[in-house]
């Protein structure tokens, strides 16, 4: 059945990338409307009519900073003719998580996925687990045989470790040591 829901206004997107800038560097956590429409040269009943509620503002947000997420997929997806490998891929994804400039997009994600194990009914709903799926299909089709369980577990073990030591890298900023992990993992 086809979507009846209207496409966005040209200006639900402009304030839309307002706001997704904006809690790039504040966060999510306590998002309040009256401070971000103010930031974002727009008033909180602007922000209500537009998104339907806070609730849907986040949602909103949380889809906007899922298309960055599967952007790079794609990009990395796009690289390769035949399975590049899983190391191969795991090694371009931690380059492209632990670039300095990833930081705010990378925080903001944690933020999310922690929101989405607590809150799982909210506007976080699912977060959590539609990222994970996203990354491991990622991963999947790095492999030459991605069916077997031996492969699934391969797959489910490089994406915990990347995410750890994302976790890592933001609580300490140390790169040196994160990547060291890294390659220590994708080695052994």
């Amino acid at each position: 059945m086809p979507s009846t829901k209207p496409a966005p206004s040209a200006r639900q997107q402009e304030l839309l990338e307002r706001a997704y800038a904006y809690s790039l560097s504040h966060g999510l956590a306590d998002l309040s409307l009256r401070p971000l429409a103010s930031a974002i040269e727009s008033s909180p009943r602007v922000l209500l009519f537009l998104f339907g509620s806070k609730d849907g503002l986040i949602r909103a947000l949380l889809a906007r900073a899922r298309v960055d997420e599967l952007e790079l997929l794609r990009q990395i997806e796009s690289r390769y003719d035949e399975p590049p490998g899983l190391t191969v891929v795991a090694r371009e994804l931690w380059t492209w998580l632990a670039e300095p400039e990833r930081r705010p997009l990378m925080k903001f994600w944690v933020e999310a996925y922690g929101r989405s194990l607590v809150a799982p009914d909210g506007p976080w709903a699912d977060y959590g687990r539609s990222t994970v799926e996203d990354w491991l299909e990622l991963l999947k089709a790095s492999q030459p045989d991605p069916g077997s369980p031996a492969a699934e577990a391969r797959r489910t073990g490089v994406l915990a470790m990347l995410r750890g030591a994302l976790i890592d890298l933001l609580a300490t900023e140390d790169l040196d040591r994160t990547t060291a992990a890294v390659e220590d993992y994708l080695r052994g």
